[in-house]
């Protein structure tokens, strides 16, 4: 129990002195030295000046300095010390007195002074002043607990033992000093500049990751991020991975800030939003003709009944409530709820988003073209909090993939046919996905978001005879047919962009070294060289028209592709999208203004009177037109 509250304190003092080092206190009437935190008044300075034997750790008050905030949490670790500290090692020459307990209560200011002075001397003890803390009034500052050392304090406080004053201190300190402290905590977490200046971060964070590619490998940031040419001048691929750049949505910091935008609109909510609503909810009827005519809109109506005027605003949707000779009308009380309902949306967006960032998985795959491969290979975990989905155990089939083209040969958009099958083989899901239209099976989203050439068919006709060789032409001749593995080409040997090519060997059983080049950008045309590196021609894989290169006749076939594929699992979707639907519904309820209105019956008419939080032109309008519609009485 001892090490606990040695805990509570100390973070009560580290809290304390990070909320208050920055603020200052105005000193109340018959107060003329002051360190911040704690109050004295001229009495206790005198006996803090006239104490003998304090403790070097505590710094004595004067009325001609200040102390620095340092001073109050000394202050406080030195009661903490005295109270919940080791018994046999406290200092038994220092204790904490009640706040003029000594001296308030004494017959006469001269007299008290000397016994005070005098009991210090005799018993080795310092009146210090006991740490107020911020926020607290003077009543609770004279309730603090009353704390002493052996005998003096068993004699000044009549007997008390330790136990009781470790009592007294827990009470002290749960009942007020921490109570105190989370309000002032609260206030300062609520305030709007705070609250601004935590979006603005994110929000620049969020483009941040949106301007540089995340999760991809190591070698993609070397070579899209080079040293040598920094991006906006400072951005190389050191800077993105020593940061956290490339998974910044996962970040320590950036979770940080949105776990601290949580906690201001939290506290905004309980602080301000919350009062404002039970303030608002509760009313009562008036009574006083002045009051009425003091509020925004007034009036006086002559020959007028009160039942008509609020069958009239009962016709306008207001609730009317009518108690004798008074009424009390409202409408659009909704709209004071609803800024708590666009926080709790916000919260829940923010949850969705951080519950995804650390229980998500995520991870890509390039599959060639009728290949297969289990969902869990394409997924990493992200953190401890993640944890494998039951559709993980099955795999996924590429059925066939194809690529549409634009008129000028670009891409237009590729498709992957995809299968899932789970472990006893049964097909459970089947879909053609295409950029922005993914797969969505047990919890895993598969996106469409890459292409690459994986293998290309390629058929050869050796000559006949070495005449036909000699003259380099291949004629009934022996055919074999290969399938060549295909590899990117990007940013070697001089080539740019996306390419890829393979290698034909002209003697398998030989050197290996010489051979035929084949290379492709799509799948709709190869470029041939030679074994010199020579170009030979360009051939369309679908013409099946035969090229002779070094005396070897050989016709391209098919070209096979892979499917990129981006599988992630978004644990916190669910409360993103229940988030953003309700921020659009609470957004557009704030904005119903709270209108009231109050009327009292007089002998000669009525008097109303009506406030509104928005919209006040709209609400004055509106009020004229109710009162001109009250008919008038007239005698006769």
């Amino acid at each position: 129990m001892t090490m606990v509250m040695r805990i509570l304190v100390a973070i009560a003092i580290a809290l304390n002195l990070m909320i208050d080092v920055s603020s200052r206190m105005k000193a109340p009437r018959g107060v003329f030295a002051r360190a911040p935190g704690f109050w004295l008044h001229p009495r206790e300075a005198l006996q803090v000046e006239n104490a003998t034997r304090v403790p070097h750790s505590i710094a004595r008050a004067s009325p001609a300095r200040e102390e620095s905030s340092a001073g109050r949490v000394i202050m406080r670790a030195a009661m903490f010390s005295r109270v919940v500290g080791d018994r046999p090692r406290r200092v038994a020459s220092t204790s904490v007195a009640r706040r003029g307990a000594s001296v308030s209560r004494a017959s006469g200011e001269s007299s008290a002074l000397g016994r005070a002075s005098s009991a210090s001397s005799r018993r080795g003890r310092a009146w210090v002043p006991r740490a107020r803390p911020s926020g607290t009034s003077e009543r609770e500052v004279k309730s603090a607990p009353e704390l002493g050392d052996g005998e003096a304090s068993s004699s000044r406080a009549g007997g008390k033992s330790d136990d009781d004053d470790d009592d007294a201190f827990r009470r002290w300190l749960f009942e007020q000093e921490l109570p105190a402290m989370g309000k002032k905590t609260l206030k300062s977490l609520s305030s709007l500049p705070l609250a601004i200046g935590e979006l603005l971060i994110i929000a620049g964070f969020s483009a941040l990751g949106t301007v540089i590619e995340q999760n991809k490998s190591y070698s993609w940031y070397v070579e899209n991020y080079p040293t040598e040419n920094p991006t906006l001048g400072f951005l190389d691929f050191p800077v993105i991975l020593d940061l956290g750049l490339d998974h910044i949505y996962t970040t320590w910091y950036f979770l940080g800030l949105l776990g601290l935008l949580g906690a201001s609109l939290t506290a905004c909510t309980v602080t301000r939003q919350w009062p404002v609503w039970k303030v608002a909810a509760k009313w009562k009827f008036l009574d006083r003709r002045a009051t009425l005519l003091a509020m925004d809109e007034a009036e006086s109506v002559p020959r007028a009944r009160l039942d008509d005027f609020s069958d009239l605003l009962a016709e306008r949707g207001y609730q009317v409530f009518i108690k004798g000779k008074k009424m009390y009308a409202f409408k659009g009380l909704i709209g004071r709820l609803a800024p708590i309902g666009v926080h709790a949306a916000l919260l829940f967006t923010l949850g969705g988003a951080a519950y995804s960032g650390l229980g998500g998985l995520s991870g890509s795959v390039m599959v060639p073209d009728g290949s297969s491969f289990d969902i869990a290979s394409g997924l990493s975990r992200g953190s401890l909090l993640s944890s494998m989905p039951s559709v993980a155990k099955s795999t996924v089939q590429v059925n066939d993939f194809t690529i549409d083209y634009l008129p000028n040969g670009q891409v237009s958009q590729f498709y992957s046919d995809l299968s899932v099958v789970d472990p006893k083989g049964k097909e459970t899901s089947r879909k053609t996905i295409s950029v922005n239209v993914p797969l969505r099976v047990g919890g895993v989203t598969m996106y469409q978001t890459d292409w690459a050439l994986s293998s290309m068919q390629v058929t050869v006709e050796t000559p006949s005879s070495p005449d036909d060789a000699a003259d380099g032409v291949s004629v009934g001749g022996k055919q074999q047919t290969y399938v060549l593995p295909m590899a990117s080409l990007e940013g070697k040997a001089g080539f740019e962009g996306r390419i890829w090519g393979t290698f034909l060997p002209l003697d398998f059983e030989g050197d290996q070294n010489r051979g035929i080049s084949l290379v492709a950008r799509d799948f709709q045309s190869v470029a041939v060289y030679d074994s010199k590196g020579a170009f030979v021609g360009v051939r369309r894989p679908e013409s099946k028209k035969p090229i002779v290169v070094d005396g070897l006749k050989i016709v391209v076939g098919d070209v096979k592709g892979s499917t990129g594929l981006e599988l992630k699992t978004d644990p916190g979707v669910p409360l993103v999208y229940a988030g953003f639907a309700g921020l659009m519904v609470t957004s557009f309820l704030s904005l119903l203004s709270h209108s009231q209105i109050w009327a009292i019956q007089e002998e000669t008419g009525i008097v109303v009177g009506g406030k509104t939080n928005r919209a006040k032109e709209e609400f004055r309008t509106e009020l004229d037109d109710v009162l001109n519609s009250v008919p008038e009485y007239v005698d006769f």
